[in-house]
């Protein structure tokens, strides 16, 4: 690479001060311009990143140059301390002059500001009346966080007094001037209202329902009650003055504390720099010494190459020639191979087809009579167990209304009976005992009443019959709604969509569990973390030593008691809390239908169900869906 002469040239340490009289006599002749546009520059440090200097970093930048470490060259700690000599002499007028930082004064400052305030900033809410409709809303921090949105606040704290049956309200801003600001406006609000510190004052006898507000200040703050005692832990009492004199001193701290890295920050980069020019020079004289190697390298390369290339021309062609003897010979064998090939695979082909073709014959026609016969008996079994379940419901319901009509013609008995003991007892009172008509009229009723008592019996004898005959048939009616379940678990079951189905009861409904999942965890995760907790949740179920129920009185208001699922369980809790409500109000079904159906087992027990109406389905209904739709569930079976 080429230099400068005054690079190849150099001076000694010792006539450093004997030439930093030319560089100063030509920077007053103005050949060196340091002042450019209004800012000051070091015209031998050209190229540098930093061009734009103030008075103070430029004088240094020149002081520590000439006289820097001994790697620096000569001329360059001449020419720069030439420049020294020029600021302190020539241009001593340009010394900066450093300002104290302008701290930000609140906006819109008012004389009350010059008061004690209670810092961070805070602003007090009194005379907080509840609404009846709606107790609780007034004393979430929440409400008065969305109340007072305009005035940014951070947090709420209330207070509730029960003498006065009011509550009150500490309301937190920033600690910064915008906090003030903010805290200035919502003492304003209630101001323009006339419903800030002094009308409470005037009116703290009878205030009415209305809030009041304003800015905690020294006399709240030494108030007695909660909210003295909160603004002494939380706050103490700062004035205006005393908070800008304190952040004069931080920023005046901070500001010299800069100063002195960025000197120390300049030297460093200055030193870098020089460095960094020392190795750009012996890093071009490498390249040019690389270049050199790597062309020469090159020429040599291209030289093997050529030879390469000649090389495998010639074996290439070598190569050729023997490949075209090698091909005619190859084709040759390749037509008698393909001859003796085609021969043999035609006979092989067609008897592998055959084997194949009887094989699956085979396979197929004992899977077509095996389903023939699995389908025919399925059919029967179902059909016979519909005809068995009909006979049975008309048997029980004529028993029903036999039993019906039975307990009709005993009531109507027992009343005649009662009927004739009021005629014989009036009959004893009024009649004469010597009256042979009133005698005789009472033998009769007596005659009658005994006749009445013996049908009586004869007819409670009987319902006792029906009675016995109505659990048989009750009996039966439950083992049929069990064999309808155990054979109809495959058709009628939940999976599929009818309206008529086999539900597991106490069976927890692993979907809640799936959606929740696929919220908080990965795709390929979220299955088997449902599946997981899922299975944990029904395993815990099971354990008879939980029992998260508690007995309440009937909402009806009888004596009778009930007996309903404790949302107050500490399970339960911590799952609404970790899992949200979608799981929780899941596993509170499940555990609600094992109490009602399994109490006593804690397993899930099937049960026909009617989902279109999410009740119990009766067995009538169960056979009328069954008949109507028998050739679709022929196919599903």
């Amino acid at each position: 690479m080429d230099h400068s002469s005054d690079e190849e040239s150099d001076i000694s340490e010792s006539e450093i001060n004997d030439y930093k009289d030319k560089p100063y006599e030509e920077l007053r002749a103005g050949k060196y311009k340091v002042k450019v546009n209004g800012m000051l520059r070091c015209p031998f440090c050209a190229g540098k990143k930093k061009q734009d200097y103030k008075y103070k970093d430029l004088l240094q930048h020149a002081s520590g140059v000439s006289k820097g470490s001994a790697n620096r060259r000569g001329k360059q700690k001449a020419n720069h301390l030439a420049l020294s000599l020029y600021l302190e002499t020539d241009l001593a007028n340009e010394a900066d002059q450093i300002q104290n930082p302008v701290l930000p004064q609140p906006a819109n400052q008012t004389p009350e500001q010059a008061d004690v305030f209670t810092w961070p900033w805070m602003g007090i809410v009194v005379n907080i009346v509840t609404d009846p409709k709606n107790d609780n809303a007034a004393l979430q921090s929440g409400y008065w966080l969305k109340k007072f949105a305009q005035y940014k606040p951070l947090e709420v704290y209330t207070f509730w007094s029960e003498q006065e049956q009011t509550a009150q309200a500490v309301v937190k801003f920033n600690n910064d001037w915008n906090g003030f600001v903010n805290a200035t406006e919502f003492e304003k609000s209630f101001e323009t209202v006339h419903h800030g510190k002094k009308d409470w004052k005037e009116r703290k006898t009878h205030p009415g329902s209305t809030i009041y507000g304003w800015c905690a200040r020294a006399d709240d703050h030494a108030s007695e009650g909660p909210i003295g005692e909160y603004l002494c832990r939380e706050g103490k009492l700062r004035t205006i003055s005393s908070i800008v004199q304190e952040a004069t001193e931080s920023r005046n701290i901070v500001v010299a504390h800069l100063a002195n890295k960025i000197d120390q920050t300049n030297e460093n980069l200055d030193e870098l720099q020089y460095k960094y020019n020392e190795k750009t020079m012996s890093l071009s004289r490498m390249l040019e010494e690389k270049d050199k190697l790597h062309y020469a390298f090159l020429e040599e390369t291209r030289k093997m190459q050529r030879l390469a290339r000649d090389n495998v021309h010639r074996i290439m062609e070598e190569t050729q020639n023997l490949n075209d003897e090698l091909e005619a010979k190859k084709r040759k064998l390749d037509c008698w191979s393909k001859e003796l090939n085609k021969r043999e695979a035609i006979t092989e082909r067609e008897r592998q087809k055959l084997d194949e073709e009887k094989k699956m014959n085979d396979v197929r026609n004992n899977s077509l009579q095996l389903a023939s016969m699995e389908q025919k008996k399925a059919d029967e079994n179902v059909l016979r167990l519909v005809e068995e379940q009909k006979r049975e419901k008309e048997e029980a319901l004529n028993k029903i209304l036999q039993l019906e009509k039975q307990l009709d013609a005993k009531q109507k008995l027992e009343l005649e009976i009662e009927e004739l003991k009021g005629k014989l007892q009036v009959m004893k009172h009024l009649g004469d005992d010597n009256d042979a008509a009133v005698q005789k009229t009472m033998k009769e009723m007596n005659d009658e009443l005994e006749e009445k008592i013996d049908d009586l019996t004869a007819g409670e004898s009987l319902n006792q019959t029906l009675i016995v005959k109505e659990r048989q048939s009750n009996d039966e009616l439950q083992e049929a709604r069990k064999e309808l379940i155990q054979g109809l678990k495959g058709t009628l079951s939940s999976t599929v969509r009818t309206n008529i189905g086999v539900k597991r009861m106490g069976e927890i409904d692993e979907k809640p569990f799936f959606n929740t999942c696929k919220l908080r965890f990965p795709p390929e995760e979220a299955q088997v973390q449902a599946t997981t907790l899922c299975s944990l949740w029904q395993e815990n179920l099971k354990n008879p030593d939980w029992h998260p129920f508690k007995i309440i009185n009937n909402a009806q208001g009888n004596s009778q008691m009930q007996e309903i699922v404790d949302e107050e369980d500490e399970k339960l809790q911590n799952l609404k809390q970790e899992w949200g409500n979608d799981i929780y109000m899941a596993v509170i079904t499940a555990l609600k239908e094992l109490n009602e159906y399994n109490p006593s087992g804690r397993y899930v027990v099937a049960e026909l169900w009617n989902f279109k109406e999410q009740r119990k389905a009766t067995l009538k209904e169960v056979i009328a869906y069954i008949v109507k739709n028998i050739k679709t569930l022929k196919r599903k079976r």
